[in-house]
């Protein structure tokens, strides 16, 4: 259920965050220019209806339409939201930010399935004519259906919520909203809560009054400033209170509040201060009527300040000094009876949740024995993509050591009955235990870079370098015929335009099929493959390739690389570089060792992912 909420919050947030910035634009000519701003101007003034009419709902609805469906998706998604601004009355009406939320990714869909159906359907000649007039005909569609249904629908829920707030502030009950918010951020919601629910909601109302007080309460960086202080006055580990003065100032001036999580996590019990501290600001807020003008990205106090109306400087200041006082003496006594505990596990479990955020399962711990062992097996659901790499860098990193160990590769339902350890992704794991009862399991989450690859490693080396290295075993090396059939100049694409991590998929499918390496079908097995479990492999680099029951739509062996400068989303990481891969046999294994080699290379690796030309990449990888 978390993991859920999680996810969608994430998925909320995403569609506003690329466009903070625009919300501080509106934000500062409201605060500078309406009667009771800064500096007061009605004809400059009079562009802050406009933007936060046409310009922010646009832009969300835009955003929210390529994350779903790419650059296609991004247009229709503006388009649609066109429909419920007009169906509201334009600048008379209410901002169709929700609206924006839901038409956005609705487009995006519409015409993802559009193009899936058309994908190898599509009359030679007639795509440029198919593509726009699609995009064309589904987007007014979506903008009558947002005119008349949509958005008159958003307005009466906008409605809804503002009188709820409204009905929370009427009866000074708004600061109980502490209550969630707080632990709220240490899950790391912050952004969904934030950009998500109280962004929306306080653009409304700082449209009809110019100031919203649902812009406080969560970004005050009040209460995390108490916690901070309180660990640096009374904590009793060193390291620990040595760090809180530089956690001060990167949560203070940089509004980074995600410094100050570990130090709650220490303590639990810690979370009570901010709690209260963060309840007194918005009671204070609510009976002062304070409010800012727009969202202050990052949380800092310089961001929040300058959000600030101009009549109520003072009271943003004392709001942010309630806070941090109340917070300060809640946090002091729990800290002074509290042992010394360790910033550093703090930190190791805030990175496991902060990838249970992004829906990635945190690592499994290894703790295994491994005098006997002989043979390890990276396993993927293929056993031609993922595994093969993660097993030639692993391979290569253990040849040092001279333990007469094999690393190999091989599909989670092949995994040979000799194998003594198995290193599998952790959604895959079931699998692997079926397939290889005998072995150990090593769950991972990529294969790249996995802190149980480094303790496996430590493990491994543990044991000593022997006298002599066993001859490895012929699995052992990936065959060295066949490269100039699989990796050919006319596979490799650079300086693509960022898209959706489906996309990217489809892109790379559809240029091994037009290199004659697989059937359309093939396509379709890719994206089902993410689906089970990714591709991503760490470092920047994915390898999306086909499921194991697809091998029969591959003609011949092809990789194709395909390079993203600005990267592609997958589930939170960014990939660079994306290897299509579709394999017959062993003959696409050595290409894959030498992309393991080549990771070793920081240097070389980002400018491949970056700034590298195709000869670059041919060289790189021949």
């Amino acid at each position: 259920m978390k993991n859920a909420v999680q996810r969608f919050g994430k998925f909320l947030s995403g569609m506003v965050m690329p466009n903070i910035g625009a919300f501080i634009a509106w934000g500062f000519i409201t605060a500078l220019f309406i009667e009771a701003g800064w500096l007061p101007n009605a004809k400059l003034a009079s562009i802050q209806p406009y933007m936060l009419t046409f310009l922010l709902p646009v832009l969300i609805a835009a955003q929210g339409g390529k994350m779903v469906g790419g650059d296609r998706g991004r247009v229709m998604g503006a388009i649609a939201v066109m429909g419920c601004i007009a169906g509201v009355g334009g600048t008379d009406g209410q901002p169709m930010l929700l609206g924006a939320m839901i038409m956005g990714p609705l487009a995006g869909l519409i015409i993802k399935k559009f193009d899936e159906a058309m994908d190898g359907h599509m009359p030679a000649g007639f795509e440029m004519l198919i593509n726009n007039f699609s995009v064309g005909i589904f987007g007014m569609i979506l903008a009558i259906l947002g005119y008349y249904a949509i958005g008159p629908f958003m307005s009466g829920i906008l409605a809804v919520l503002s009188a709820g707030v409204a009905f929370l502030v009427n009866h000074g009950i708004l600061p109980l909203v502490a209550v969630f918010i707080e632990p709220a951020k240490v899950l790391f919601l912050n952004n969904a809560i934030n950009h998500g629910i109280f962004t929306p909601i306080g653009a409304e109302q700082a449209a009809e009054m110019g100031k919203s007080i649902m812009y406080m309460l969560e970004t005050n960086p009040g209460p995390g400033l108490g916690v901070l202080l309180a660990y640096w006055a009374f904590a009793k580990d060193r390291a620990t209170k040595d760090s809180a003065p530089g956690a001060v100032i990167i949560h203070l001036f940089g509004g980074i509040h995600e410094i100050y999580f570990p130090y709650i996590l220490m303590n639990p019990i810690v979370i009570i201060a901010p709690m209260l501290g963060n309840a007194a600001a918005i009671l204070f807020f609510t009976l002062t009527g304070a409010g800012l003008s727009g969202p202050p990205a990052p949380g800092s106090i310089i961001a929040f300040l300058a959000m600030t109306p101009k009549t109520s400087m003072l009271i943003s200041i004392a709001g942010v000094a309630i806070a941090t006082a109340i917070s300060f003496l809640v946090a002091s006594p729990i800290i002074k009876m509290a042992g010394a505990k360790n910033l550093d596990d703090a930190q190791s479990k805030m990175k496991d949740m902060k990838a249970e955020a992004k829906g990635t399962a945190p690592a499994e711990s290894v703790s295994i024995g491994l005098g006997a062992v002989k043979k390890v097996v990276f396993a993927c659901d293929a056993g031609m993509g993922s595994s093969a790499m993660g097993a030639t860098k692993f391979r290569n990193r253990i040849k040092p050591l001279n333990l007469g160990i094999t690393v190999t590769n091989t599909s989670v339902d092949n995994v040979p009955a000799d194998a003594d350890v198995v290193v599998c992704q952790v959604t895959l794991k079931d699998r692997a235990a079926k397939s290889a009862p005998q072995a150990r399991l090593v769950t991972i989450g990529n294969f790249l870079q996995d802190p149980n690859l480094d303790a496996l490693y430590s493990q491994l080396a543990s044991r000593g370098a022997g006298a002599a290295a066993a001859a490895e075993a012929p699995a052992q090396e990936a065959p060295k015929s066949g490269k100039a059939k699989v990796f050919v100049r006319e596979g490799v694409k650079t300086g693509l335009a960022s898209v959706d991590k489906e996309s990217a998929i489809r892109a790379a499918g559809k240029l091994l099929k037009e290199l004659g390496c697989v059937d359309g079908s093939y396509i379709d097995a890719m994206v089902e493959r993410e689906k089970l479990v990714t591709t991503y492999m760490g470092m920047g680099v994915a390898i999306p390739h086909g499921t194991s029951e697809a091998k029969g739509a591959v003609k011949k062996s092809g990789i194709v690389v395909m390079q993203y400068p600005d990267g592609v989303d997958f589930d939170g990481e960014k990939a660079y570089l994306l290897f299509g891969i579709a394999g017959v046999g062993d003959e696409h294994l050595d290409l894959l060792a030498k992309v393991a080699e080549t990771l070793e290379d920081e240097e070389l690796l980002e400018e491949l992912k970056k700034n590298a030309d195709v000869d670059k990449i041919m060289r790189a990888f021949s």
